[in-house]
């Protein structure tokens, strides 16, 4: 098990790819105006790929013209204080696929109300995955 230098353990790439696939909530950081913006979206890993769905405004703005975004998702119990976190930096673009053909009806549909019929694709470039044990 490899740590950083703060004694955290240094997740590997399958692993933090796993932990992605078993939630369904995240955050994508996108730029507005050069400054850093922060939204929660429900998600699904496909083939590699983090899928959402959003609707007019400034995700589907900022992430759907190949931008460069950062998404992560994290899991922390409460009480131990343990729990993971996952980092991705990746491009994002617009899916104009066929929502059959490429298990795209399976993307989770936003809490939020409102029309959210635009699907974004966040490409992984850089993975990254930390996790503090429960200490006692």
């Amino acid at each position: 098990m490899a740590v950083d230098a703060a004694g955290l353990e240094i997740l590997r790439e399958e692993q933090c790819l796993s932990l992605l696939e078993g939630t369904s909530l995240g955050r994508i950081a996108v730029t507005v105006g050069a400054v850093p913006a922060i939204f929660p979206i429900n998600y699904r890993l496909i083939d590699g790929r983090i899928l959402f769905r959003t609707g007019d405004g400034t995700k589907l703005h900022q992430a759907s013209d190949h931008a460069v975004v950062a998404f992560e998702v994290d899991e922390v119990d409460p009480v131990t204080h343990a729990g993971w976190s996952v980092l991705v930096v990746g491009v994002a673009k617009e899916v104009r696929e066929a929502h059959a053909d490429a298990g795209l009806d399976t993307i989770p549909r936003p809490w939020a109300p409102g029309e959210r019929d635009h699907i974004i694709a966040i490409t992984p470039e850089l993975v990254s995955g930390r996790r503090v044990a429960d200490a006692g």
